[in-house]
Formats: structure tokens, C-alpha cells, sequence
């Protein structure tokens, strides 16, 4: 008798269909698993057959053969638990084989027959919806997260026993539903506010045209200045998370295991990622031997914080060079090639010497480290990293006098509102070109959509001239001055913008003297 089922395993961050088949013949009991399984794969066998025989079905001695097709894609999911079961007991006539064609099954088992969460179920649901399947069976905790794809039948299980009754027709489970317009609803909203931060009304202008522009950004200054805070809020003045760009997101962190930390399964703020500065480069950037996305992809739309930029090592920091230019990083092995999206907006930090008091007015603080240590510390951010960031901006200590009667400032709302109204205006200019904003703009694009007015070109050379900046700064400088004039609204680029944008290449003055 052969059985059969079908399910899903993600490859990457998408996810393959996978036909389960199970045959039985007399002989010494032994389970055979083929179609290239992974050894936690392999392993199921038997996980699977002590949940069949705890659920209360025999499991005479038998030669069980397991395939699992396509047979030229690695299965390393214990989601096929599941589906395995089921074409067991259909192989043992335990489960009748009609209506199975059109229904999907994921799920881990537990030794006695309980169903567990799984990883990946958002894109697996994207893809029997696809795949136009009658339904998909889940895992109980799994099914919010299957649900927001509109469309789709998801079943929730808690056992293997009444999965089993499911199919059969003696128990009925209504489909999990979700109100999408509550869930949608709080998108975007955030606990935190740039209202928090009082003072350093220089660095929050520079970030406003950071989130304008998609431009990446370097903040140098003491220890506890607020530079951390400030990251921290970076996502609530970018542009509102669509409902594409949530579940593009929640794709890569449903992949990773991280969706049970969201709201109904669902991302609905824009990632903000903090790695530590022990970071691997492996881990930043991806892979491993099945390759799996790393911090630069599950920051994917939104914020990649780096804090204490200098401290990580300069191998990691060099493989941020692709995912800064092409916005997607590429993992290569032996057997597959899997590319990630990674399109974020950087934010590091650094202090500007290594006791971080360099320069600072702050009592009791003096700054007491030697030259030549302070330059072998600004010195281990590369020079190809530091052109990728547009811009850079000191952000000075703030006294307990100013805390206490600066005001407050502008709320994000106020700052997202002038960011909306200028990437309005990029993606009316960029229409044709299949770019969003004016970071991604090449040297073609920039000569065609940054003109200078003879002052701003004035002003623009003599920087040029006097300060060395290189051909990679100028077209920086050209970029920001772009983003500039959009926040104003303006259509061209007046020598306000231009200097504006000059002011924000810090560690292109020679080790700021």
C-alpha cells in the first residue's frame, strides 16, 4: 500500500513544495528515509513512529520507505514530521488516501503525537497559496502567522490524532481567521519617540535627511551623549511600513524562528537590529552550510545599527560592502547559490578616541589618550566602508543644565510627515529609473537629476579644491545636497543644501583638526 502527502521545506528565505510518499513490505521492521534528508530529518523516523504508536495505531513490523521528491533538494525541516505521519497511516490503511491532493500539512511531532511551532510558515502559506491548495494544516501556535495570507484555508492542529480525524471527516475544525484591519492597524506603531530626546536638534536634522534620502549614517561622540537613543528611533521617522514590505520582512524572520516575537505572527514596525561587536561575519552577513540570513538581511527595510563601529572586527565590517551597494547579499556553496535581500539603512556610532573623551568639554572627563593610539583607532574603519556612508555627524555631550531646560523638540509624526512628503517626490522623479530614493541613485542618474545653480557649483568646488575631498565624497555630497533641496521642497539645488551637505562629511577633514 503507498500513501502519500504533501508539504512544504523553505529553502533560503522561499519556500518548495515536497511530495511525501511512503510504501510498506513484509519483512524485519526498518524505516528507510530517501530524497536526500538531513540528518535531523533522518532522524524524525523515528521521532514519528514512537507519535504514531503513542497516538494509538499499530505499528506492525513492517519495511517502511519514505521518499521525499523533489529528489535533488536537501529537506532539513522538522516540519515534514507531520506529513510523514500521515503517509505512514495512509500506507497502513489507517487513513484513506482521497481528498489528500489538495491539502498542504506542516508540523514538528512530539513522542506522543502532540504537534509543536515550526519555522518558516509565512512563506510556506504564500506558497500553497500559490500553489492554490484547498487548505493547510499547521500547528496551532503557526496558524495567526498562516492566516495573514488572505485567501488561504488554514486548518490549526494540536495532535497527530486529530489531524488524522480531521482528515477522515469525524472532527471538524473551523479555519483560522484573523482580523487583518486590526492587525494592520497598529502598523507602524512604535513605544518610542524622537520627542524623548531633548537637545541635539543638529543630529536629528541629520537623521531626518538620513530617513529622506535612505542615506546611510556615522555618529561620533562621548559616552552618553545619546547616540544609542537616537538609533533607536531612527524607525519611527522613516517612511510607514507597508503591508507588502511587512510580510517581505516577516518572511525573513518567520525563516530565523523570530515571528513568535511579533504581534499575531505579523512584523509591524520597520527591524531595528543591534549586533553586538563580536559579531561573526557569517552571522552579520549569512550563511552556514544550509545558508540562512544574517543581521543585514533580517534588517531588511528597515535599521542596521552599529554601535562602537571600530570595536568589530575588520573582516566583518568589509563584507558589509555588497549589501551597501547592491542591497542583497549572495551566499555561494558546493551545492546551491541563495541570494537574501538586505536593503537597510546603516547606522553605526563611534566615539572619537578610544577613552571616547576626545575633544569634549565634559568635566572630569579629560581626554587622556596618546596620538598615535587615537589615530590607530579612527583608522580601523576602512576607507571603502567609510565612503558608503553618506553621512557623518558629531554628536556633542549634553550637561544636566541643557537636559533640564532644552525643550523637548518635534515628535516623530512631525519629522515622518517632511520624510513622506520628500520621498513623494523621489519616487515621482525615479519613476523610470527602478530606483526609490536618492541613495540608490548612480553617477548617470545623479548628472541627470542634481543640478547645481553657478553658486552651488561655486561653492561645491571650492569645497572640492580646498578640502581634497575624491570623486566617490563629491558624488556623496551631490546625493545629500539632493535630499536636501527635497525636504524643502525646492527643485533645485541652492548653495544652502550644498553646504549644508559639506557639513556633514566629518572624517573627511583630516582626523577632524
Amino acid at each position: 500500500m503507498l500513501g502519500n502527502a504533501i508539504s512544504y521545506t523553505t529553502v533560503g528565505i522561499d519556500a518548495k513544495p515536497i511530495a511525501i510518499e511512503c510504501d510498506t513490505a513484509n519483512g524485519l521492521w526498518n524505516v528507510t528515509m530517501v530524497g536526500l534528508p538531513t540528518g535531523s530529518v533522518k532522524e524524525s523516523s523515528h521521532r514519528v513512529m514512537a507519535a504514531i504508536k503513542n497516538s494509538g495505531w499499530d505499528t506492525p513490523n513492517k519495511r517502511y520507505t519514505i521518499n521525499l521528491a523533489p529528489a535533488d533538494l536537501k529537506k532539513e525541516s522538522a516540519s515534514l514530521d507531520l506529513p510523514i505521519a500521515i503517509a505512514i497511516l495512509q500506507a497502513l490503511k489507517e487513513l484513506p488516501r482521497t481528498q489528500m491532493e489538495r491539502i498542504g500539512i506542516i508540523g514538528e511531532l512530539s513522542l506522543d503525537g502532540n504537534v509543536r511551532p515550526v519555522k518558516g510558515v509565512l512563506p510556506i502559506a504564500i506558497e500553497a497559496k500559490k500553489d492554490s491548495l484547498d487548505a493547510l494544516i499547521v500547528p496551532y501556535e503557526n496558524a495567526e502567522e498562516a492566516a495573514i495570507i488572505e485567501g488561504l484555508t488554514v486548518i490549526p492542529v494540536t495532535s497527530l490524532r486529530e489531524t488524522a480525524n480531521y482528515l477522515m471527516g469525524k472532527a471538524i475544525i473551523p479555519p483560522k481567521t484573523v482580523d487583518r484591519e486590526s492587525i494592520f492597524s497598529v502598523l507602524n506603531e512604535s513605544p518610542v519617540d524622537m520627542a524623548d530626546v531633548k537637545g541635539q536638534f543638529q543630529v536629528k536634522r541629520a537623521l531626518e535627511v538620513a530617513a529622506a534620502g535612505g542615506h546611510n549614517i556615522l555618529m561620533i561622540g562621548p559616552p552618553g551623549s545619546g547616540k544609542t537613543m537616537l538609533a533607536r528611533r531612527v524607525p519611527t521617522i522613516l517612511p510607514e511600513l507597508t503591508l507588502e514590505e511587512a510580510l517581505e520582512a516577516t518572511k525573513i524572520h518567520s525563516v530565523c524562528g523570530h515571528s513568535s516575537n511579533f504581534v499575531n505572527g505579523i512584523l509591524t514596525t520597520r527591524p531595528f537590529r543591534s549586533p553586538h561587536h563580536t559579531i561573526s561575519d557569517i552571522a552579520l552577513i549569512g550563511g552556514g552550510t544550509f545558508p540562512k540570513p544574517g543581521e543585514v538581511s533580517l534588517s531588511h527595510r528597515g535599521v542596521l545599527f552599529l554601535d562602537e563601529l571600530p570595536e568589530f572586527k575588520r573582516t566583518v565590517l568589509e563584507v558589509l560592502r555588497q549589501p551597501l551597494e547592491d542591497g542583497v547579499v549572495t551566499i555561494s556553496r558546493a551545492t546551491q547559490s541563495l541570494s537574501f535581500p538586505a536593503e537597510f539603512n546603516l547606522i553605526a556610532s563611534m566615539n572619537p578616541c578610544p577613552c571616547g573623551y576626545y575633544g569634549s568639554n565634559i568635566p572630569n572627563h579629560a581626554c587622556n589618550c596618546q596620538w598615535g593610539s587615537i589615530v590607530r583607532y579612527r583608522t580601523k574603519i576602512s576607507g571603502p566602508l567609510l565612503d558608503r556612508i553618506d553621512i557623518h555627524v558629531e554628536v556633542p555631550a549634553v550637561t544636566y543644565a541643557d537636559l533640564s531646560s532644552l525643550p523637548t523638540g518635534e515628535t516623530s509624526a512631525q519629522i515622518r510627515t517632511r520624510v513622506n512628503s520628500a520621498r513623494a517626490i523621489q519616487r515621482a522623479r525615479f519613476k523610470t529609473e527602478k530606483i526609490f530614493c536618492n541613495a540608490q541613485m548612480s553617477s548617470k542618474v545623479s548628472k541627470k537629476h542634481c543640478q547645481l545653480t553657478p553658486e552651488s557649483h561655486s561653492l561645491l568646488q571650492n569645497a572640492i579644491d580646498h578640502m581634497g575631498y575624491s570623486a566617490r565624497v563629491f558624488d556623496r555630497i551631490l546625493k545629500v545636497s539632493r535630499t536636501i533641496a527635497d525636504l524643502e521642497g525646492s527643485d533645485n539645488i541652492k548653495p544652502e543644501h550644498v553646504s549644508e551637505a559639506i557639513q556633514y562629511r566629518t572624517l573627511d577633514r583630516k582626523f577632524w583638526e
